[in-house]
């Protein structure tokens, strides 16, 4: 169960592995284009009707005509990645039960953007876990966790990568852990992980949730320290992208920290030869890589001979 590439990459490892994928659940096909007459099918549906695999596509999942077709299926186990919320008429119906794939060290990043808030608030680790449905969204018994290091100038295209192919990987080590468990593989609770983890680094960590971002959620705050704005930026790059209003309306996707301290009011900006910098509370960031609105995505020394133009 999946719908965007992220979800592909561990389909693929299962295909690939010899699994029997008796059937994907995915989310019904998308309309695209400027009046929506044209209907685009997930990533995971495109996969999946590439390598003859049944597709289902519920409006609800709730539905009875539709888990009487999943129950026709007979699958000993589901696998969830990058979906969406289930109903326990669901992941129970397995022997076996169902297990999702997040993109972060549960309990951390709760949510439906978990790369994006962990990278937002500056962590330099995030990783991938798996865990056993439960009622509540990404609270059940957790089957194992694989670290990532996330490197200062890393943007969200990076970590997603990273993430996409670690997960496939941690999906196919839960099945064989299910499998020689004869499914009933050894867990942790999502609390006991948090006080394993606070042993670790000497204190008590505070649970920073991921949220669904929206635009309001990606506007660019210049008052805020250099290095909460140059994470904020990456943390939204390349999508959705944060931005700003100046100039008629910005996106940017790539700063670089400088030690040179603000001359101004933060927000505004400043050209030295081919370099643009705009304030923020203490120091100043140069800014690399933007988009006016209805043009194309361009070098800051593109921008600036605009300016100059």
């Amino acid at each position: 169960m999946g719908t965007p590439e992220f979800a592909v990459a561990t389909l693929s490892r299962l295909v690939e592995g010899g699994y029997d994928v008796v059937c994907v659940v995915t989310q019904p096909d998308k309309p695209v284009g400027r009046h929506g007459s044209v209907l685009q099918a997930p990533p995971v549906k495109q996969y999946a009707l590439e390598h003859g695999i049944p597709v289902l596509q519920p409006e609800k999942m709730r539905d009875p005509e539709f888990l009487d077709q999943l129950r026709s299926y007979r699958a000993d186990l589901q696998v969830v990645v990058a979906f969406r919320m289930l109903p326990e008429v669901v992941w129970a119906m397995p022997p076996y039960g169902t297990f999702n794939v997040h993109a972060s060290l549960l309990p951390q990043y709760r949510g439906a953007a978990p790369i994006n808030w962990a990278i937002i608030n500056g962590e330099t680790q995030t990783g991938v876990t798996t865990f056993f449905l439960d009622h509540e969204i990404d609270t059940g018994r957790i089957i194992l966790q694989r670290p990532f290091a996330i490197p200062d100038d890393a943007d969200v295209e990076y970590v997603y990568d990273g993430l996409m192919h670690l997960g496939a990987q941690a999906a196919i080590d839960t099945i064989q852990l299910i499998q020689e468990h004869d499914g009933n593989p050894p867990t942790i609770s999502q609390d006991d992980a948090r006080e394993n983890y606070a042993l670790r680094i000497k204190h008590y960590a505070l649970l920073s949730p991921a949220p669904k971002i929206f635009k309001d959620t990606c506007k660019i705050d210049w008052s805020q320290p250099a290095k909460r704005v140059y994470d904020f930026i990456r943390g939204l790059s390349p999508y959705p992208g944060a931005w700003c209003s100046e100039h008629g309306g910005l996106k940017i996707y790539k700063t670089q920290k400088t030690p040179r301290p603000s001359d101004g009011a933060p927000g505004e900006w400043s050209v030295d030869g081919k370099h643009l910098y705009i304030n923020c509370q203490d120091l100043q960031l140069e800014l690399l890589e933007l988009q006016q609105n209805g043009k194309r995505r361009m070098q800051a020394r593109d921008f600036i001979n605009g300016m100059r133009g």
